[in-house]
C-alpha cells in the first residue's frame, strides 16, 4: 500500500496516543508561559533517529492570547481538538486552523499562534526534537 500523508499522519497520531497512554506513570509537567500558552507534557519516548525524542503535550492557548513567537529544536506536529487558532509562520500567509485540523511546523522555523476567540484553544502537540534541548525557545 503506498504511503499517503493522511495515512502517515493517522499512524503518527495513533502511535502518539499509544505513547500517551503507555506513559501514564510519567509525571505530568506544565510549562505555562506569560504569553497565555501552556503545555502539559503527557509522554516522552525515543524515536528511530539517534539523538531525537518524541514529546507529546496537551497545549492550550488562553482566550485572546498569543503563544508568543518561538521555535522548536525539531518538528512540531499539532492537532486542534477544540476551538480555532490563527497560525502565524514566518514566510507564510496566516492560516486559521480549526478543531479537527492539523498543522506541521518544521524545526527552527519561527511561528506564533493567536487565539482571537473568547474560549481556550486546545491542541495535542507532538514534538520530534533533539534530546537535551529546551522544547521551545522564544524568538524576536
Amino acid at each position: 500500500m503506498p504511503f499517503t500523508y493522511r495515512a502517515g499522519f493517522a499512524s503518527l497520531l495513533c502511535s502518539s496516543a499509544f505513547m500517551v497512554f503507555s506513559q501514564s506513570a510519567m509525571a505530568q509537567t506544565s510549562t505555562p508561559q506569560a504569553s497565555g500558552l501552556s503545555r502539559t507534557m503527557v509522554g516522552k519516548a525515543d524515536v528511530s533517529v539517534p539523538g531525537r525524542e518524541a514529546v507529546v503535550a496537551k497545549v492550550e492557548v488562553a482566550p485572546g492570547s498569543r503563544a508568543g513567537r518561538h521555535t522548536h529544536p525539531g518538528d512540531e506536529i499539532s492537532y486542534v481538538t477544540e476551538g480555532e487558532v490563527d497560525l502565524l509562520v514566518d514566510g507564510q500567509p496566516p492560516r486559521t486552523v480549526k478543531a479537527g485540523e492539523s498543522f506541521v511546523v518544521p524545526a527552527g522555523v519561527i511561528h506564533d499562534a493567536h487565539n482571537a476567540s473568547s474560549a481556550a484553544v486546545k491542541l495535542v502537540g507532538v514534538y520530534v526534537v533533539e534530546k537535551g534541548k529546551p522544547l521551545a525557545t522564544p524568538a524576536p
